[in-house]
C-alpha cells in the first residue's frame, strides 16, 4: 500500500471502464486524484466512492479533453485543491468502426479531435505543472493498433499511432531537459469495457473484424479487464518505474506474436 502516497493525479476518462479502475486503483494507494470525464453523473459517483473511503481524496471535474480551456479549468483546480500534479493518465477517447473505405473525413477529423489532440492538450499543460513539483510521470493510453495493423479501424489506429509518436518526443524532451519527467505509452489489445461492448453490439449484422471471427477460447484470451490495465497504470505512475520512458508497452497476451 501506499505506492504512489501523496501523488497528485489527473485521470480522464475516469467516469467508467479503464479510467475508473485507474481512478480507484491510484486513490487505494495513497494518490489524491482529480477524475474527469463528459459524463458527469458517472464520474461525480465515482469521485464520491472514492471520499467514502479516502475522505477528500477525489474531485470530479466535468471535462471534453479537445478543449484547450477546458484543460486549462482542470489544471487550475488541480492546484487550487490539491497543490499541483504529479501523474497525467490520459485514457479519455473515442472507437469509431471504419477502414479507409468507410470513414469520412467528418468521422476522422472528430477521431483525431479527440484523442491526438485531447491528448497533445494534456501533455503541453502537465509538463510545466509538473516541473513545479521536480518531477513526475505522463501515461498515455495508446493501443496495439499503433504497432500492428488493424484494418477495421482506420482512424482510431492513427490517432493511436499518433499518441505513440508524440510520447516518443515527450520522453526525448524531457530527458533532455532532465526535468524529471516521464512519459509512456500503454498499448492494450481489446478491454472489457462499455465502450467496446457498445462498438460491437453497434456494427452492421456481417461486419468482417478479427474480433467477430473469434471463438470463445480466444475471446477470453485477447480481452483484457480494465484492472490489468490500471495495475500497469499504477506501477508507471510509481517511483518503482522512475528509470522507464519513452516506452510502449503492450499488454495485449502475446497478441501480436507468432503463434507455432
Amino acid at each position: 500500500m501506499g505506492r504512489v502516497q501523496n501523488k497528485v493525479a489527473i485521470v480522464t476518462g475516469a467516469a467508467s471502464g479503464v479510467g475508473k479502475e485507474d481512478a480507484l486503483l491510484l486513490a487505494r494507494e495513497g494518490a489524491k486524484v482529480v477524475l474527469t470525464d463528459l459524463n458527469e453523473a458517472d464520474g461525480t459517483k465515482v469521485a464520491a466512492q472514492i471520499n467514502a473511503s479516502h475522505a477528500g481524496s477525489a474531485l470530479f471535474v466535468k471535462h471534453d479533453i479537445a478543449s484547450e480551456d477546458d484543460w486549462k479549468a482542470v489544471m487550475a483546480q488541480t492546484e487550487a485543491t490539491f497543490g499541483g500534479l504529479d501523474i497525467l493518465v490520459n485514457n479519455a477517447g473515442i472507437l469509431m468502426y471504419g477502414n479507409i473505405e468507410d470513414t469520412s473525413l467528418a468521422t476522422w477529423q472528430k477521431i483525431q479531435r479527440v484523442n491526438a489532440d485531447g491528448y497533445f492538450l494534456g501533455c503541453h499543460y502537465a509538463v510545466p505543472a509538473m516541473k513545479k513539483r521536480g518531477g513526475g510521470s505522463i501515461i498515455n493510453m495508446a493501443s496495439i493498433s499503433a504497432i500492428g495493423g488493424q484494418g477495421s479501424f482506420c482512424a482510431y489506429a492513427a490517432s493511436k499511432g499518433a499518441v505513440t509518436a508524440m510520447t516518443r518526443s515527450i520522453a526525448a524532451h524531457c530527458r533532455m531537459e532532465l526535468n524529471n519527467i516521464r512519459c509512456n505509452s500503454v498499448h492494450p489489445d481489446g478491454i472489457m469495457t462499455p465502450m467496446v461492448a457498445n462498438l460491437h453490439s453497434s456494427m452492421p449484422k456481417g461486419t468482417k473484424t478479427a474480433v467477430r471471427m473469434m471463438d470463445q477460447k480466444q475471446m477470453m484470451a485477447r480481452f483484457a479487464q480494465p484492472m490489468d490495465i490500471a495495475n500497469l497504470v499504477l506501477f508507471l505512475a510509481s517511483d518503482e518505474s522512475k528509470f522507464i520512458s519513452g516506452a510502449e508497452l503492450r499488454i495485449d497476451n502475446g497478441y501480436l506474436m507468432w503463434a507455432d
